[in-house]
C-alpha cells in the first residue's frame, strides 16, 4: 500500500512539474505576433537599451541588449502583446538594481 502511494505521489509530482515547466513558454498564435522591430523600438525608446538581437525561443521573443550603464539584459516578451515575460540582468562590477527598482518595466 505504501509503495502504491509513493508511486502515485511521484507520478503526480512529475506531471505537475512538467506542467510548470511548460508554463514558461509563450502560446500566442503566430497570426497575432507583432514585428520584432516594434519590440526593438519599444525597449530602445522606453528604457534606452541597445538591442543586440531578438530571436524566437519557446514561442517568446528573446531579447539580448545592454542598458545605459552597460549591464547585460536578457528578456523574453510575449510576441502578440509585447509584455515582459522574464527579465535577467547581469550587473557590471559595482552595478545594482537601483535603476530598475525606481520605475516599473511593464505597462
Amino acid at each position: 500500500m505504501k509503495s502504491g502511494f509513493i508511486a502515485s505521489a511521484a507520478l503526480l509530482s512529475l506531471l505537475l512539474g512538467g506542467y510548470a515547466l511548460a508554463d514558461d513558454d509563450c502560446s500566442d498564435p503566430v497570426s497575432d505576433w507583432q514585428p520584432r522591430d516594434t519590440l526593438r523600438q519599444k525597449v530602445e525608446q522606453q528604457y534606452g537599451w541597445s538591442v543586440q538581437r531578438i530571436k524566437v525561443d519557446d514561442g517568446c521573443y528573446e531579447l539580448k541588449a545592454l542598458d545605459r550603464k552597460g549591464n547585460a539584459i536578457e528578456a523574453s516578451y510575449s510576441p502578440a502583446s509585447l509584455r515582459l515575460h522574464t527579465l535577467q540582468i547581469r550587473f557590471r562590477d559595482g552595478g545594482d538594481a537601483a535603476d530598475y527598482l525606481a520605475r516599473p518595466l511593464t505597462e
